[in-house]
C-alpha cells in the first residue's frame, strides 16, 4: 500500500528533475569516455605491462577489455536493488568514487594481471550511466520520460564516440599511464558534482516497501518486462554483430587498401551518431504517441535495412545505411527503459532496470561472437541477414506482447495535460 502511494506521489517528477538530468548527462558522457579511452592504446600498454608474443598481446587485451562488462553484467541487478533500498543518488556516489580510484590506479600498473583486475572492480564498483537511467527514469515526470531518458542515452553514446578520440591523442602528450591519471582526475569532478548538486527525494515508505518486496513478486503483469529485457539484448547484438567482420567486409568493397582501416572507422562511427542524433527526438516522439509503436517500428525499420547492407557495392553505400540503421535504434534504449518504469513499481524499478542492464551486455558479448562465427563459416552477407531475421522477429514480437490499453493511455495522458 505504501509502495503505491509513494508511486502516485512521484508520479510528478522530482523538482528538482532537471538539475538531476543535467548532472547525470555530465558523469554519464565523462566516465564512458573515461571507460573507452583506452581502446586505441590498450595492446601498447599491455605489451608495455611486459607481454611480448603478438598473440598473448591480442589475447590479454580481448581479456581486460571485457573484463568490465562482464563484472558490470553480474553486478548491475544488484546495485539497481540496492539503489531502491538506499537511494540512486547513492549508488552514483558509490561508482564515480569507485571508478576514481580504479582507472587512476590503472596507470599504476606493474603487470598485466593488475591491469585485468583492475578492470574488473571498474566493472564491479561502477555502472553511473546504468544508476544514471534509474535516477532519471524514476526522478522525471512521466510525460517528460522518454525524453529526458533519450537525451541521457544521446550523452552516454556520445561519450563512446569521444572516448577513443581522445585516448588516441592524450598518450603522445601526456604518456600512456598520465592519461589513466587524467580519466581518474576526470571522473572525480563528476563525482564531487554528483555529490554536492543532485537533489534526490528520499521516501521512507519507498524503502520500506524495497525491503519487503521488490524484484518479480511486485510486477502484476511481466510480459512487458521480459519484452524489455529481449529487446535491449537485441538492440546490443545488432549492433555488435557486425564489429568482428566490418574490416574485411569493407575490404572486399574498397579497392584502395590504404583507405580500409579509415572507412572501417566511419562505418562503426556513423551508427553511433545516428542513434546520438535520434534518441532525443524518439523519445519526445514515444512520450506523445506512445513507447510500444516506437519500440516497434523501430526495430522493423532497422531489419529492413539491415538486408541492403548485405548487397551493398560501395563504401558510402554502406556509411548511410548504417547511419539510418543507427538512427532507426537510437530510441529503444530510452524506450526500454521508460516502458519498464511504467510496468514496475517504484521499489523495484533500480533492480529491474539493473537486470536490464545486465541483458544488453549479454547482447554486447553475443553479437561479436555469433557475428564472427557466422561470417567466418557461413559468409559476411549472412551476418547482416540473420541480424535482419532477428530484428523483424523482435519487432514482430514486441507489438503482440504491447498492453493493448497502451495506445488509449498516452491519449488520455495527453488529454488530462491540455486540460490541466
Amino acid at each position: 500500500m505504501m509502495d503505491t502511494q509513494w508511486d502516485a506521489a512521484v508520479r510528478p517528477g522530482s523538482i528538482y528533475w532537471k538539475r538531476n538530468l543535467a548532472i547525470s548527462l555530465i558523469g554519464s558522457f565523462t566516465t564512458i569516455v573515461a571507460m573507452t579511452l583506452l581502446l586505441p592504446f590498450l595492446p601498447l600498454y599491455v605489451e608495455e605491462l611486459g607481454v611480448s608474443e603478438h598473440a598473448a598481446i591480442v589475447q590479454w587485451s580481448g581479456i581486460a577489455y571485457g573484463a568490465t562488462f562482464l563484472a558490470a553484467a553480474l553486478v548491475a541487478p544488484l546495485w539497481g536493488r540496492l539503489g531502491d533500498i538506499y537511494g540512486r543518488k547513492l549508488m552514483l556516489v558509490r561508482a564515480s568514487l569507485g571508478m576514481t580510484v580504479a582507472i587512476a590506479l590503472m596507470g599504476m600498473a606493474g603487470n598485466v594481471w593488475q591491469l585485468v583486475a583492475l578492470r574488473l572492480f571498474v566493472g564491479l564498483a561502477g555502472g553511473y550511466s546504468s544508476g544514471s537511467m534509474v535516477l532519471v527514469a524514476t526522478q522525471t515526470p512521466k510525460d517528460r520520460s522518454a525524453w529526458a531518458l533519450g537525451v541521457l542515452s544521446s550523452g552516454i553514446m556520445a561519450g563512446n564516440l569521444v572516448g577513443p578520440l581522445i585516448g588516441g591523442v592524450l598518450p603522445p602528450i601526456i604518456g600512456i599511464r598520465g592519461t589513466f591519471l587524467a580519466a581518474g582526475a576526470m571522473i572525480f569532478l563528476a563525482f564531487l558534482a554528483t555529490a554536492l548538486l543532485i537533489k534526490e527525494e528520499k521516501s521512507p515508505a519507498r524503502k520500506q516497501a524495497a525491503k519487503a518486496s521488490g524484484g518479480w513478486k511486485s510486477i502484476v503483469d511481466t510480459r512487458p518486462v521480459i519484452a524489455m529485457l529481449a529487446t535491449g539484448m537485441l538492440l546490443m547484438f545488432a549492433n555488435m554483430s557486425i564489429e568482428p567482420i566490418i574490416t574485411v567486409y569493407v575490404a572486399q568493397i574498397v579497392p584502395a587498401v590504404n583507405e580500409v582501416t579509415m572507412i572501417s572507422g566511419l562505418v562503426m562511427s556513423a551508427a553511433a551518431l545516428g542513434s546520438i542524433l535520434s534518441a532525443s527526438w524518439l523519445g519526445r516522439l514515444a512520450d506523445r504517441i506512445g513507447h510500444w509503436p516506437v519500440i516497434a517500428g523501430a526495430l522493423a525499420v532497422a531489419g529492413l535495412l539491415s538486408i541492403p547492407q548485405a548487397l551493398v557495392a560501395s563504401s558510402w553505400q554502406l556509411i548511410i545505411l548504417r547511419f539510418l540503421m543507427g538512427a532507426a535504434l537510437g530510441g529503444l534504449l530510452p524506450c526500454i527503459a521508460a516502458v519498464i518504469r511504467h510496468s514496475v513499481p517504484d521499489s523495484a524499478a533500480g533492480g529491474i532496470l539493473g537486470l536490464s542492464v545486465s541483458s544488453q551486455y549479454v547482447g554486447q558479448v553475443a553479437g561479436p561472437v555469433l557475428g564472427g562465427f557466422v561470417g567466418g563459416h557461413i559468409g559476411m552477407r549472412a551476418v547482416f541477414l540473420g541480424t535482419s531475421l532477428l530484428l523483424l522477429a523482435g519487432a514482430a514480437y514486441a507489438w503482440m506482447v504491447r498492453p493493448r490499453d497502451a495506445a488509449g493511455s498516452h491519449m488520455r495522458a495527453a488529454r488530462d495535460q491540455l486540460d490541466a
